[in-house]
């Protein structure tokens, strides 16, 4: 059924529940995995620039060391980073499910289909945070966009929603026959 499987993470418990399945998933089809995670500045530990425009010019040395320094923040964000997809590697491994792994740096929903591409993935498996409305629409959708542009199926896990009414109280979501 599934050969190759490219699993979307990120280091949340969103990137945990999408891992699960993904091994899960290929276990069942004797699958093999790719773990990718993209840098993007939409992360919350993404470095940011410690500069100000024209810095150069009137402070050089300064200037020098704020590159320095964001270089350094930079490589740590980075490596960081793939040891996360190191460990998710080694267990998938400890699992049984043959996994490699790639870390880009952009836009998340082109670089997921790009990769589905040249690596001929069979499946991508990807989380939801379920973003709607004006949220999605200023921050995007990126399971929206591989949705739409994906070159091979695409499972995509939910994230987590309340079954219940937020004025229900927890008594009458037990008595109430389903």
């Amino acid at each position: 059924m599934f050969q190759k499987i490219l699993v979307a993470l990120d280091n949340s418990n969103m990137g945990n529940r999408v891992f699960d399945e993904a091994v899960t998933l290929a276990k069942a089809t004797n699958a093999s995995l790719m773990l990718l995670h993209v840098l993007t500045p939409f992360e919350d530990n993404y470095p940011t620039m410690p500069v100000a425009p024209g810095l150069d010019s009137y402070y050089p040395a300064m200037y020098g060391e704020a590159i320095e320094e964001y270089a350094k923040r930079w490589h740590q964000y980075e490596e960081h980073a793939l040891d996360f997809l190191r460990n998710r590697a080694a267990s998938a491994l400890n699992e049984g499910v043959t996994a490699e792994f790639s870390q880009n740096v952009g836009d998340p929903g082109r670089a997921i289909c790009s990769l589905a591409g040249t690596w001929s993935a069979d499946l991508i498996v990807m989380g939801r945070r379920g973003r709607s409305g004006l949220s999605e629409f200023v921050l995007g959708s990126v399971s929206n966009y591989v949705l739409h542009h994906a070159p091979c199926s695409v499972f995509v896990v939910q994230g987590q929603a309340d079954a219940r009414p937020a004025d229900t109280t927890e008594q009458e979501a037990i008595a109430t026959p389903v």
